[in-house]
């Protein structure tokens, strides 16, 4: 795709920490994850001349979890790591066959060590205890609002003709920016060659890692962005708003024009490459993410459900409303009904849009906030509902006992992984049904004592 020269390209500003793990285009959040917002900065190996053939880290017991994958075993990651040259190397027709020459593959491996210290960062389970009035409140702070507007300021030409070749709002592109990577000063600095070939050939998820592997490959051996620029989280995330290098791929353009699509150094290819994949999602022209309602007495709460679609004019029919008399969106257009803190906090309709920024990241906490940072961003106020004070949010402890105590009377939650999915909000939509509670899906440390109150292993 070719565009116009559009300004904006440059450096932003040098790296301050860890880009945040499995924020966004990384793939590796579950549907209902919090994202890797609120785990503590990991320590990145130090730069070495050549960044991707730095020294191996050695391998330690694996981190503690409640069960151990076979891949995972000591004896197992020790052989993987003496077999590692092997590995790499019986990697190179697959990344032949997808366009790596063979004079840059025997380049960007020759010498490539394992970080062995990633396998920690894999084992380990992350331990989300916020709700989402506390995700949502942390990321959609008064200064990362104040430093998306300088940021859509200082690069507005490039806003502009991203809005323009996309029909993506660009504020919801610029909330990206500045949640993914805090507007580029949170990137990462794990070398993506060393951190992707390290996944590919070690660990639970080799299968997964090989496509990312070679693609990393593939973009450096191509010259879109420097071997030495690209770098990025333990799980090869990279850029201004964190591509996986598959993403990376199929999304990427050259919105600048310089014969590169560089989404580490040039805001106008990362901008671009961002709004592409919205579109890609499904972005619908002038329309918005979504909208905070107000519910009546007496609201049917089995309709709070994603799967239950209806139109603007039919949800003002059953008495939704938006807060502060702002008139109700066109009649035809379809959304679902969000509630991402249950009964007793806001309440959402969530259009197309909402789907295609959970394309981006498939968290429903993670979305609201790219939609809710955006608006702000533009000038909007914040939420007039109040996220509830006393909610507590579930361990994945008590998540996987919930799941295990509905699983017991009969309800299907799918796997007791302590993920909350469909399955399971929709077993907690029953159970409440059961015993008159308000059905509003929502797994609370109230359904769980209720379900410990009533017995059931």
């Amino acid at each position: 795709m070719s565009h116009r020269k559009v300004s904006g390209r440059g450096h932003v500003g040098g790296i301050a920490g860890l880009a945040l793990v499995c924020l966004g285009l990384a793939g590796c959040a579950g549907s209902d994850d919090i994202t890797g917002a609120f785990s503590p900065p990991a320590t990145a190996p130090a730069p070495a001349r050549h960044a991707t053939h730095a020294a191996p880290a050695r391998a330690s017991a694996p981190a503690r979890t409640a069960s151990t994958h076979p891949e995972m075993t000591p004896r197992a990651l020790a052989q993987a790591e003496a077999n590692f040259d092997r590995c790499i190397a019986g990697l190179e027709p697959l990344a032949r066959s997808r366009g790596v020459s063979a004079a840059g593959f025997r380049r960007y491996t020759a010498g490539l060590k394992p970080d062995m210290s990633i396998m920690e960062k894999l084992q380990t389970q992350p331990e989300f205890s916020r709700t989402t009035g506390d995700y949502v409140t942390m990321l959609v702070s008064e200064t990362r609002i104040r430093k998306g507007r300088e940021a859509m300021e200082q690069n507005a030409a490039v806003f502009e003709a991203v809005g323009r070749t996309y029909g993506v709002d660009p504020y919801v592109v610029a909330a990206i920016w500045g949640i993914e990577t805090n507007y580029g000063s949170a990137r990462g600095s794990y070398p993506v060659i060393q951190a992707t070939g390290t996944l590919a050939c070690v660990g639970r998820r080799q299968a997964y890692f090989r496509d990312e592997f070679v693609a990393a490959l593939r973009i450096v051996d191509k010259g879109d962005v420097p071997e030495s620029h690209l770098r990025g989280s333990w799980a090869g995330a990279f850029g201004l708003t964190q591509f996986m290098p598959t993403a990376f791929q199929r999304d990427a353009v050259d919105f600048d024009g310089d014969g590169h699509r560089n989404v580490v150094d040039s805001v106008a290819d990362a901008m671009g490459s961002t709004a592409n994949k919205l579109r890609r999602g499904g972005w619908v022209a002038g329309r918005s993410w979504g909208y905070e309602v107000v519910l009546p007495r007496g609201f049917n709460y089995l309709l709070a459900d994603k799967n239950v679609r209806k139109p603007m004019s039919e949800w003002a029919a059953l008495g939704v409303r938006r807060p502060e008399g702002r008139s109700m969106p066109a009649a035809g257009e379809t959304a679902y009904l969000l509630l991402p803190a249950g009964a007793k906090g806001p309440a959402f309709l969530m259009t197309d849009n909402f789907r295609a920024i959970l394309s981006y990241n498939p968290a429903d906490a993670y979305a609201l906030a790219i939609g809710h940072l955006a608006d702000r961003i533009r000038g909007g106020g914040p939420f007039v509902q109040p996220w509830p004070e006393d909610q507590r949010a579930l361990s994945r402890l008590e998540r996987s006992e919930l799941q295990k105590r509905l699983a017991s009377r009969g309800y299907d939650v799918g796997e007791h992984d302590g993920a909350i999915g469909s399955k399971t909000r929709t077993a907690v939509r029953e159970y409440q049904v059961s015993v008159g509670m308000l059905p509003d899906g929502l797994a609370t440390g109230e359904v769980l004592e209720s379900l410990r109150t009533r017995g059931g292993s």
